[in-house]
C-alpha cells in the first residue's frame, strides 16, 4: 500500500510540476531533474506522513 500511496504522491506532484518550474525560473533558477530527485523524495515522506495523520483522524472519528 505503501508504494501505491507514494506513486500516487509522485503523479500529484508532476501535476504541479510546470507551475513550479515557473516560479523557480521567475526566480533565476533553473529545474533539472537531478535537482528534483532530493525534493521528490522529501514531498513523499511529507505526504506519507500527511495521509497516516489523517487516516488516524479518519479511525478515531469512526470510534
Amino acid at each position: 500500500m505503501q508504494n501505491d500511496k507514494t506513486m500516487e504522491f509522485m503523479q500529484l506532484a508532476m501535476k504541479y510540476m510546470p507551475e513550479a518550474k515557473e516560479e523557480l525560473e521567475k526566480s533565476g533558477i533553473e529545474l533539472s531533474l537531478e535537482m528534483v530527485q532530493p525534493f521528490m523524495n522529501l514531498f513523499s515522506k511529507v505526504m506519507n506522513e500527511a495521509y497516516e495523520m489523517g487516516k488516524a483522524d479518519a479511525l478515531k472519528e469512526q470510534e
